[in-house]
């Protein structure tokens, strides 16, 4: 990789080694080497050794091992020559200026330089309106009332774009050109050819590059303007596909943590910050981009979606999810509850809540598989159609999951939750994917008996067993072995009758019943069924028994897998242990 004599072998041999690996792993001597946790695999023994004599490292659990510009490329996801520029950086080494191949690169490359010169004017300009005009006293006011204290602004270079039509136009005018300006994007031209700023009367939110260049702004509306948030266009230095708000602070924790918050807006991605969680990014409300997923899967593939929760922040939600599986991201989601009768954003919830109840919230958030399937349940699963849409809904979702024994768990999810018989889903999604289909068709007569047979059976030994009735329903008022059941509120109503001592009248339960409920109870008094026997019921309470316990079981899973710390996780391992043996007890 490194050629004797190239600028590369030049770079190598007086570059630190141990210094470069040292800002990404916590190294500590062991004899003549150092050793730390690898970075590219899970461990809790430390097997990553690097030799400062032979400028190498080597782990000895996952096999990974080369020189320091291989190390920069595995971390960074960058090329050779990225890397080699890196190391140089780090280690203060002057590299040659590279040669510029033709006219028109010189002057893109100088375009590039005054933009940015433009943007670093731009923003000490706004900073200074912010702090030391009677608008900016307006302008911290609000920020102020949004929770923004005097450090927070500084830490994260909040401004001001005062309301006159061309105050920063004029500020920038003596020492640029118009053609500049007007490129920059922080200057707009109307249709009769006059100049004006493009924000005015906004806060406004320095937009970063990775390597800490201001390349754009958002600005948020102090008054009724609209849009609200209002961004910079695209430029020649700024792409918003390419860039992710808050990356170029969060690159060391997102390696560190290894997972990133991903949030839809600036306010949010300063909120969660402020709290304590420096590994956030914001996509700045437009859809995820493949530009900018692989940019953070540069620092991370692990990945806490955490958009707004309104109709657009769900569909976001949605597009970003597809977008984040095809680049083989793991990702959770969370979806924060309402604050009162509000819609919570993480700004508002941080805010009213407060940071450690948001770390909880963050902790426990579920993998994505669960929030879409808590979002299908919010669907009509009342026929068999309503339950193919819902299965439709998931099914691209489900595709996406490359490892067979996990969609093999999510199928067995899905079917608990959308009250599918486990076989008939397994074959419609075979077939689907046997025949490419992003959707399968359930046959409706499959699906429109939301009952089990123990379920049935009880209920009409609820409805008509004099000889044991109330002691079947003092049983099942005890154990509550229906609760969770599509068929609990019919429980509820045979259990509370049959308890009460007086005759049963079946008209009479089902008017207690919403219409779906009704029309399932009389449908199983119609059926054929021989007499009962307490020995049945006792059989059918067996089988509702283990069903409860492997519902248990699948909700400590999805628990465990939310990847709780400490003793929480403890306590679930043994309660999972627990319900195995008592499932495996009752086969």
């Amino acid at each position: 990789m490194a050629e004797a004599g190239s600028l590369a072998e030049k770079v190598k041999q007086q570059a630190d080694i141990v210094r470069v690996i040292g800002e990404y792993v916590q190294l500590k001597k062991a004899g003549q080497n150092f050793r730390g946790l690898c970075p590219f695999h899970s461990e809790k023994t430390p097997s990553f050794n690097v030799h400062p004599t032979r400028q190498i490292y080597h782990c000895f659990g996952c096999g990974q091992g080369g020189d320091v510009f291989k190390f920069v490329m595995e971390m960074e996801k960058c090329p050779f020559p990225e890397a080699m520029r890196i190391v140089a950086e780090k280690c203060g080494i002057a590299l040659p200026r590279a040669r510029e191949h033709s006219p028109e690169e010189r002057r893109e490359n100088q375009q590039r330089g005054v933009l940015l010169e433009i943007h670093r004017e731009a923003q000490a300009y706004f900073v200074k309106q912010l702090e030391g005009t009677l608008e900016g006293k307006a302008a911290r006011a609000y920020l102020e009332d949004r929770g923004l204290d005097r450090d927070t602004i500084t830490r994260f270079a909040i401004g001001y774009a005062p309301s006159g039509g061309d105050l920063l136009l004029r500020h920038l005018k003596p020492k640029y050109q118009e053609k500049a300006l007007v490129d920059s994007g922080l200057i707009s031209r109307d249709q009769s050819g006059r100049l004006f700023d493009r924000f005015r009367r906004r806060v406004t939110f320095p937009i970063s590059n990775e390597s800490s260049k201001i390349v754009a702004f958002g600005a948020r509306a102090l008054g009724d303007d609209l849009p609200k948030y209002l961004n910079s266009p695209e430029t020649p230095i700024y792409s918003k596909s390419n860039v992710l708000y808050h990356l170029d602070r969060a690159k060391d924790a997102l390696r560190r943590q290894d997972f990133a918050v991903l949030v839809e807006g600036y306010m949010d991605a300063i909120a969660v910050a402020r709290a304590g969680i420096s590994n956030v990014v914001a996509s700045c409300g437009t859809a995820l981009a493949e530009t900018q997923i692989k940019l953070l899967g540069r620092f991370t593939k692990r990945v806490i979606v955490n958009y707004d929760p309104d109709t657009a922040g769900q569909a976001a939600t949605e597009r970003s999810l597809t977008a984040l599986l095809e680049q083989d991201f793991e990702v959770r989601v969370l979806n924060l509850p309402s604050v009162g009768s509000q819609k919570a954003d993480p700004d508002l919830f941080i805010r009213e809540k407060g940071a450690d109840a948001y770390r909880e919230q963050l902790k426990n958030s579920p993998p994505y598989v669960d929030y879409l399937i808590t979002r299908a349940r919010q669907m009509d699963l009342t026929t068999g159609e309503g339950k193919s849409r819902a299965v439709n809904f998931l099914l691209p979702y489900v595709q996406r999951i490359p490892n067979s024994i996990l969609r093999s768990e999510w199928a067995t999810r899905i079917a608990q939750q959308l009250r599918i018989d486990e076989p008939v889903l397994r074959a419609a999604l075979s077939k689907a994917a046997k025949e490419r289909r992003s959707e399968i068709k359930l046959q409706p007569e499959l699906l429109s008996r939301p009952a089990k047979p123990a379920e049935r059976r009880l209920i009409r030994m609820l409805a008509e067993a004099e000889g044991f009735r109330a002691e079947l329903a003092r049983h099942l008022e005890t154990s509550r072995l229906y609760q969770g059941l599509e068929t609990e509120k019919i429980f509820a109503a045979l259990v509370s009758a049959a308890l009460s001592g007086g005759p049963l009248q079946a008209s009479e339960i089902g008017s207690r019943l919403e219409d779906r409920e009704r029309r399932l109870f009389f449908e199983i008094l119609f059926e054929d069924a021989q007499s009962p026997s307490w020995e049945e019921a006792q059989s059918c309470l067996d089988t509702l028994a283990r069903k409860q316990l492997e519902r248990e079981l699948a909700e400590v899973q999805r628990s465990i897998e939310a990847n709780p710390s400490g003793q929480a996780l403890k306590d679930l391992l043994t309660r999972k242990q627990d319900l195995m043996r008592r499932l495996a007890a009752s086969a």
